[in-house]
């Protein structure tokens, strides 16, 4: 495994990190979920995300279960605060009320006595960023959290932030997590330019496109039995997106070829892909079987030639 420094912070992380969005606590048992984790562990990988939110609340027991058979200061632990956890008209966004009973809830639910990276997993209009950022801080200086995160925030929400913390001495944010992937790069053009200036580095999630970035479906073939794009609880993001377009899957096989050529994998050259930008720190999969992780975890370290990255940009444009 390689790891990267996490933005200007000191905190390295594997440039692969294990999630827990729609497996753990939904379409992957826990037992088989626990496997996941042990190997990911297993092989180096020391950054494990989750969220409240995921199975509201679930996904963060179970990860919290698996975690536990191992040294503390053995793994960094991410998650995050934002979305519903109740139908009460407190139980959603980034107030204080919210952030600070939600870290609570999130530290029972896992079992620790900190978090390494707590994210506002969106941005929320309706509270004084003040607010938000103040009960982050506190957190922070209660020990309860060690560094501060963000989820799919534009440039312009990351700009006020940044610059307010620094105003009102808070500590700075050090994170973000964006979807970033060969087809969504929407954080290309204003996103990474104001966060490698604010000192704040990626970990990017659905970094294979929901999977269909791994070669596995083809055109004119129904998706294969067990897939996300053959689940409808779980294939939305795939169908809003047009990832199984004909115009996409032409391109996967092209891309193929350039795999062939350097004796990789998909995943491996989608993650490689990814990981050509310095303030990516880290790509996080998601896997429903141990040996997913094996192969997603062997991208780290792969370096795609100057070459490589030239066809790759003229098949994507």
């Amino acid at each position: 495994m390689h790891y990267r420094r996490l933005g200007n912070s000191g905190l390295k992380v594997s440039e692969i990190a294990l999630g827990s969005w729609l497996t753990y606590g939904g379409s992957v048992e826990a037992a088989s979920a626990e496997a996941v984790i042990h190997k990911a562990y297993e092989l180096g990988i020391n950054y494990f995300d989750t969220a409240n939110m995921y199975a509201r609340g679930e996904a963060e027991r179970i990860v919290g279960r698996a975690l536990a058979s191992y040294d503390r200061d053995s793994y960094v632990l991410g998650t995050k605060v934002y979305f519903d956890m109740g139908d009460g008209p407190n139980d959603r966004g980034l107030s204080r009320k919210h952030i600070m009973e939600q870290c609570n809830a999130s530290l029972r639910r896992l079992g620790v006595d900190y978090i390494d990276l707590y994210y506002c997993h969106r941005y929320d209009g309706n509270t004084p960023l003040e607010e938000t950022l103040r009960a982050m801080d506190d957190l922070i200086t209660q020990g309860k959290v060690l560094y501060a995160g963000i989820s799919e925030w534009n440039a312009g929400q990351i700009a006020d932030a940044c610059g307010l913390a620094k105003q009102l001495n808070f500590d700075p944010i050090v994170v973000n997590q964006p979807e970033y992937n060969m087809f969504t790069r929407s954080i290309e053009k204003e996103v990474v330019p104001m966060c490698e200036e604010k000192g704040i580095g990626q970990v990017v999630f659905s970094p294979l496109a929901h999977g269909v970035l791994t070669g596995k479906y083809r055109k004119g073939e129904t998706p294969p039995p067990g897939t996300r794009a053959a689940n409808p609880e779980h294939n939305h993001w795939i169908k809003s997106q047009g990832l199984l377009s004909e115009r996409r899957l032409d391109q996967i096989e092209q891309l193929q070829g350039i795999a062939n050529r350097n004796g990789i994998s998909m995943p491996q050259l989608a993650l490689a892909w990814n990981l050509r930008l310095p303030n990516v720190a880290s790509c996080i999969i998601g896997a429903t079987r141990p040996e997913q992780v094996e192969q997603n975890a062997s991208a780290a370290g792969i370096r795609l030639s100057p070459e490589d990255l030239a066809e790759i940009e003229g098949i994507l444009a």
